[in-house]
């Protein structure tokens, strides 16, 4: 594995690439790797001939109460995990690479609308610091496809739309949620949790699937009781959800009465993690009962 740091390097190694025409996959993170990451890695060497990664811990995608300082690094670890995983390029850039003007002085990436809803509207300005540094990603690496992981479902909407508005000729790929023995979505944030507060983790994604299993008879979008529902269930659990939510898959707006591709997205605290999950559900096909 190829490791650069500053953005000559890597257009020289992505010229390389280009020269013996391969085809390019890309996948960015914020590094604390962990088997979720992996499989995303090992999934973009099936979409394509090279496999470049980069990590980057993007302060813009920080909010003012959020300690972008103490967001856990591993360099050491990131860099076995990827090798193992068969990554050819590693591209781990300092702010002046990302920002050459400066943080406070470079041009924002904004996606309306999908940006302030659902964890948009609990972390503000949170997907402009996303689009923001996918974008500038995006134009350095310029890769043919770009891998994301569904866990974080409304994050690869908001990087669809921007890369569908730039007319971006990448394409995106969301990965399906990699998911311990238990249920519990692996993340980075997974760290944070106490060992009694992991034994109750699982609990978030149990409660979305009883929901799906609920709603399979709802006629309509009267979904308003079970979201409600769910969110005590959560809370009687310990979590302090921010929201329990079903929305339609291509837009995350709320669904209408003949919508079927649908959603169910939360996002609750626990302790000091602060945990997502979603599932997707076609109400063509019900889903297994979670009581």
């Amino acid at each position: 594995m190829i490791l650069v740091q500053s953005v000559a390097e890597l257009k020289t190694e992505v010229a390389r690439l280009r020269a013996a025409g391969r085809r390019i996959a890309f996948v960015p993170t914020m590094g604390n790797l962990h088997a979720g990451h992996r499989h995303l890695m090992e999934q973009a060497r099936r979409h394509a001939d090279a496999v470049v990664a980069s990590i980057y811990v993007n302060p813009l995608q920080f909010g003012p109460q959020e300690d972008f300082s103490a967001y856990p690094r591993t360099p050491d670890q990131d860099r076995t995990l990827l090798e193992a995983a068969g990554v050819d390029l590693l591209f781990s850039p300092d702010e002046a690479a990302i920002y050459p003007r400066g943080r406070a002085a470079s041009t924002r990436v904004e996606v309306p609308g999908v940006s302030d809803i659902l964890c948009g509207a609990a972390r503000p300005g949170h997907f402009r610091g996303v689009a923001t540094v996918v974008h500038r990603l995006f134009r350095l690496v310029t890769p043919d496809v770009a891998l994301f992981g569904k866990k974080d479902y409304q994050q690869l909407l908001v990087i669809r739309l921007m890369t569908a508005d730039f007319d971006l000729p990448i394409e995106i790929v969301g990965i399906d949620t990699v998911r311990d023995a238990d249920g519990l979505a692996m993340s980075s944030r997974n760290g944070y949790l106490t060992p009694a507060e992991r034994r109750i983790a699982p609990q978030l994604y149990a409660t979305l699937q009883a929901f799906a299993g609920r709603i399979q008879s709802v006629s309509g979008n009267g979904f308003s009781a079970y979201e409600a529902q769910a969110a005590e269930q959560l809370e009687i659990a310990g979590f302090r959800p921010d929201y329990v939510s079903v929305r339609r898959q291509q837009d995350l707006t709320i669904p209408g009465a003949g919508d079927r591709q649908l959603v169910i997205l939360a996002a609750a605290w626990l302790g000091r993690a602060r945990l997502i999950d979603n599932l997707e559900l076609d109400r063509k096909t019900a889903p297994a009962f979670v009581p």
